[in-house]
């Protein structure tokens, strides 16, 4: 297929040039990445409980900082009002609430600058007509999703501002995946404007690729969990969890109802943390493997993605037991973006390429006597 069919398929414009499906990428990719590095620091706002450090949701008057010393000390009081500093920080001075109010306030600006980098080109590209039918419905979809994240992320912080001293695991869970997801849809839009890479593919092969994507979602999703509930810092020993490789079922389902445990308990969710990672590091390796016989661009992003995968895993080792240092807990989030996008490159690839061709046997001749 050419680039010029590329453009028509996806803009439903054939005077849309191959320019302007260029640009479109770019832009969305340049989102892609955007989103990346939110994740990041949203790890690092995590890390360094600073998520609390505005109690307040002002979509336009919160963009700017606290500009006078006056307006600091309103900001801190209204900290001091809350549990996590009640009962955490109590006697925290204004210097040192100044240095978690910053993660904070770059969490959220960040989410506003992409908020402008994806509306302000989508305008853009609507007027210039290199956004219509398929493409533009999606991009649509995207600017949706993006709201939503926003009211998530403030419905994640309202979780912590009168009962805890942290957020609800549960909504820091859901905040993170919808991220990812988000990353996972601006990736694969990106990537139907450009040209199909795989001529025949395999159903298994095709089946395995989503199932893996659908997979590394998950265990960001128990990641989530794991960072909302501390569970990186207890346990700290590989491949030995609490002197056993299993621990035991009474410690695994120690609280009542058993599901609570899938949440709530710091080993079961670290447990099953781990699990799923062995887990998306078989079925990378089983994937390539599979992939290895159709040779080709199938093959290298498949191999490409088990190298993530097995770099991700050694990540998540060291940061467990050096009991989750901050360098290494970004390196390990901001590592799971590169297996997410990879895993969405590689399932988007093979989602385009045509069915390999079943052979039928040829039906036995029969030989009519007469």
């Amino acid at each position: 297929m050419s680039q010029a069919s590329v453009t028509i398929a996806s803009t439903g414009k054939p005077g849309a040039g191959a320019a302007d499906t260029h640009a479109v990428r770019i832009w969305l990719c340049v989102v892609a990445a955007l989103i990346v590095l939110m994740v990041v620091v949203g790890g690092a706002t995590r890390l360094t409980e600073s998520g609390l450090s505005i109690t307040e949701w002002k979509p336009v008057t919160g963009t700017l900082p606290p500009l006078s010393q006056a307006d600091w000390q309103a900001e801190f009081d209204k900290y001091k009002t809350i549990p996590q500093y009640e009962i955490l920080n109590k006697g925290m001075g204004l210097e040192a609430f100044k240095q978690i109010f910053w993660w904070e306030w770059a969490h959220r600006l960040l989410g506003r600058v992409i908020g402008l980098a994806f509306f302000l080109p989508f305008v853009y590209f609507v007027v210039r007509g290199a956004l219509r039918g398929t493409l533009l419905a999606r991009c649509l979809a995207l600017f949706v999703l993006g709201g939503l994240q926003g009211a998530v992320g403030w419905w994640m912080v309202a979780s912590g501002l009168t009962e805890r001293t942290s957020v609800s695991q549960y909504r820091l869970a859901i905040h993170l995946t919808l991220a990812c997801f988000i990353l996972t849809a601006t990736v694969a839009v990106a990537q139907t404007l450009t040209p199909p890479k795989i001529s025949a593919m395999s159903r298994r092969v095709r089946w395995s690729a989503y199932g893996l994507l659908a997979l590394v979602l998950l265990q960001i999703f128990a990641g989530g969990l794991v960072a909302g509930l501390d569970a990186g810092m207890s346990f700290n020993t590989w491949p030995l969890m609490d002197g056993r490789l299993v621990p035991t079922g009474a410690q695994l389902g120690a609280m009542e109802p058993a599901w609570r445990n899938l949440f709530e308990n710091v080993m079961t969710v670290q447990f099953v943390h781990r699990t799923i990672a062995y887990l998306v590091l078989i079925a990378a390796g089983l994937h390539a493997f599979d992939a290895a016989r159709l040779g080709g661009d199938v093959a290298k992003g498949a191999w490409a993605l088990l190298a993530l995968v097995a770099v991700q895993a050694i990540l998540g080792i060291l940061t467990l037991v050096h009991m989750v240092p901050l360098d290494l807990a970004l390196s390990h989030q901001f590592g799971a973006t590169l297996v997410l996008i990879a895993a969405t490159v590689h399932a988007s690839d093979v989602a385009r390429a045509r069915p390999e061709p079943v052979s039928r046997p040829r039906p036995a001749l029969r030989i009519v006597g007469h």
